[in-house]
């Protein structure tokens, strides 16, 4: 089934056709008034540089004045080849299809709602027939029988011709084209953006990222380059003015020869207040009592400091170069 990308904005079709695989764009006069655009034969030069195939619109009241219209765009510098013009079925119309495949031009018969109209574009040699399904839906009517109808006709009575699903207001839509066999289907950006989309595919996704992340990276890789550290000697006050300026919720204290003394926390901090008062906060950290901080290595594996993250059932854990402090790395640094 081909794809082709359905808009007349710049940036969404340049943001369209990097993907590499899209087939070609359709676009109508109508996309283009709703951008602004006011230079039409300018747009379509450029937009037949960006497309592997163009559909543009070539409008009239009889069928040689479409055809005419086809052969001025084609003037401008358009690739005949690459081109496809767009042409609103009607009796004219597809008088029109014919004169211009019988000089091997390529047809799409579009605003197609009846299955009669559909087999008179398809006789007359249409390259493509165009139903609306979004606007048949919204009329009430079954757009997805006709759709489907269109393809049988098709391949009961062999014609050259590709259904092309069109009108497409959501995801489903793609689905449903894909379900009946349609050669073709125009989608807009939006659309197409949602295709590859599915929570279950994110969440996957996100969980390798992770387990390759914790076993190719160190940790001292992964810390986030601040050393909360403070010396004994720091007053309580100071240590808590530390800690919000470092953005931790816990800072290392070391002794005078560099070595860790302990890890004080916010959650100590709170204890400490529970237990002594407003007037812990004279005290000096080295007069506090400490348990064994919990540390690891710089040098070693984000997956060695998961496990201890298991082990250990804390958030924050010392990051050390040979026993000295580098820095800390949280739990949330493991997914970072």
């Amino acid at each position: 089934m081909e794809l082709y990308l359905d808009s007349a904005n710049l940036k969404e079709i340049e943001e369209g056709f990097k993907l590499g695989f899209l087939d070609g764009l359709t676009t109508t006069p109508t996309f283009m008034q709703k951008e602004g655009i006011t230079d039409i034969d300018g747009t379509i030069l450029k937009l037949s540089k960006i497309a592997p195939v163009l559909q543009i619109e070539a409008l009239g009241n009889t069928a040689e004045e479409i055809l005419a219209e086809a052969e001025r765009q084609l003037a401008l510098g358009l690739d005949e080849t690459k081109t496809v013009f767009k042409i609103p079925v009607s009796l004219e119309g597809v008088r029109a299809c014919k004169l211009l495949r019988d000089r091997d031009l390529l047809v799409n018969v579009h605003l197609v709602y009846t299955l009669q109209q559909a087999y008179m574009a398809m006789h007359a040699g249409a390259t493509y027939v165009c139903p609306l399904v979004g606007r048949l839906q919204d009329q009430g009517h079954d757009a997805l029988a006709l759709v489907e109808q269109c393809v049988d006709a098709v391949d009961i009575y062999g014609y050259d011709t590709k259904i092309m699903f069109s009108s497409v207001r959501h995801a489903e839509h793609v689905r449903n084209a894909i379900n009946i066999g349609v050669h073709t289907i125009t989608v807009p950006l939006k659309i197409l953006k949602q295709l590859t989309e599915n929570n279950f595919t994110t969440v996957g996704t996100d969980q390798f990222i992770m387990d390759t992340r914790l076993m190719m990276v160190k940790v001292k890789e992964a810390i986030n380059g601040v050393n909360p550290i403070v010396s004994e000697d720091t007053g309580l006050t100071e240590a808590i003015i530390k800690m919000t300026e470092y953005g931790f919720g816990a800072i290392t204290v070391v002794r005078k020869d560099g070595s860790i003394k302990g890890v004080f926390t916010d959650g100590g901090l709170r204890q400490l207040l529970v237990d002594k008062g407003r007037d812990v906060l004279n005290i000096k950290l080295g007069d506090l009592e400490y348990r064994e901080p919990i540390t690891i290595e710089g040098n070693v594996l984000l997956n060695e400091a998961n496990l201890l993250f298991k082990k250990t059932n804390v958030d924050t854990i010392v990051v050390t170069d040979n026993g000295k402090p580098l820095g800390m790395i949280d739990i949330q640094d493991l997914a970072s």
